[in-house]
């Protein structure tokens, strides 16, 4: 098997300081202090593949691009160049796209890349016209295409075993809209992507009344007013707030306490600060894919879900779309602590158990 495997380094390292993304944003990410994403997760996928498949021929572009992480996994990787952009730290869509037309010409099996899905847009863009496959190792703030695995663990399984692959899509948003709460995902591409069990869906819009579900959330927030919520992005979750009598941000999260609103659209560091003694974080999975943490909600980080309880809240037809929830906190152990059987508030007193993967 001959791979390429490339990173986008600064991918995701705007969430959790708020920034819904990095596209145009990495100075001003860096100067919230935000770290980066990407290569972590690039080196745990690398560590999978290395496992499954040690004798995989593997292709990788210079750094900051992969090359380092591959030999680190131990891999002996052929390097057919280097970016070009960027300050040697972060890169431009152009270097992904002329990584992946190298691969392509070398006549890899696989393009392995990490990012979101604007790097899924680009790297779409490099392989059109040909059959070769494209597998996304998930390191966005937004990932809202059907090319990715559902962890960096799952990409590389899917990577060293898929026999055939099919025709998915590649959707990306407008930043700068998406920080402004609105969401009109647009398809850039359709590629080639294995075939497998472990990879998300796309993104879905799921429907149904919320209303009495909202109510019964609300309830529970005033009927505890020493407990600060922490409330995360989304209409379900939305409604909660609005249920609430404060206007919250559509796609950032909110934390509320006896009767306040504490701070609005939060990074991880203001969230931390925020939280007492007794915290709650309020959720819904993501329609069409199931996760309740890991995409468009980075804030809601490892660090601060421990310091929780978890209410998962969502709409019957969204969860009659959804087999099991899922999780990728950038945390294997705390992923591991999540799965199992959770319930769900599908109203203002019922709930659903369902299965996080």
């Amino acid at each position: 098997m001959r791979v390429g495997f490339l990173l986008n380094p600064v991918a995701g390292m705007g969430g959790r300081v708020g920034l819904k993304g990095t596209d145009g944003k990495v100075e001003e990410a860096r100067a919230r202090g935000a770290e980066p994403r990407a290569p972590d997760r690039a080196r745990r996928a690398l560590d999978a593949l290395a496992e499954r498949a040690p004798d995989a021929d593997l292709l990788a572009w210079g750094d900051p691009m992969g090359a380092s992480l591959a030999r680190g996994a131990g891999f002996d990787p052929e390097v057919p160049g280097d970016p070009e952009g960027g300050d040697g730290t972060a890169t431009v869509a152009a270097d992904t796209r002329r990584a992946v037309a190298a691969f392509r010409d070398a006549g890899v099996d696989l393009v392995l890349f990490v990012g979101g899905d604007g790097t899924a847009a680009d790297v779409a863009e490099a392989l059109a016209g040909t059959d070769t496959p494209m597998l996304g190792v998930p390191a966005g703030v937004k990932v809202y295409s059907s090319v990715f695995g559902v962890s960096p663990e799952d990409a590389a399984a899917v990577a060293a075993t898929f026999e055939r692959a099919e025709r998915r899509e590649v959707m990306d948003i407008d930043e700068d809209d998406y920080r402004a709460g609105e969401v009109h995902p647009e398809l850039r591409a359709v590629a080639h992507v294995p075939v497998a069990e472990a990879l998300q869906s796309g993104k879905q819009t799921g429907s149904g009344t919320v209303e009495s579900l909202a109510a019964g959330v609300a309830d529970d927030v005033r009927a505890r007013p020493e407990t600060t919520w922490v409330l995360g992005p989304g209409s379900t979750v939305g409604e909660v707030k609005a249920t609430l009598g404060f206007e919250g941000s559509p796609i950032g999260v909110d934390i509320y306490r006896d009767g306040g609103v504490l701070a609005r659209d939060a990074a991880e560091s203001e969230i931390l600060a925020s939280l007492g003694a007794d915290n709650a974080i309020v959720v819904t999975p993501i329609g069409g894919q199931g996760f309740v943490f890991g995409r468009g909600n980075p804030q809601l980080s490892p660090a601060v879900i421990r310091e929780c309880e978890l209410e998962i809240v969502a709409s019957r037809d969204k969860l009659d779309d959804l087999r099991v929830l899922r999780v990728d906190t950038d945390d294997p152990e705390l992923d591991e602590a999540l799965r199992g059987w959770m319930k769900v508030r599908v109203g203002r007193f019922e709930r659903r158990m369902m299965k996080v993967v």
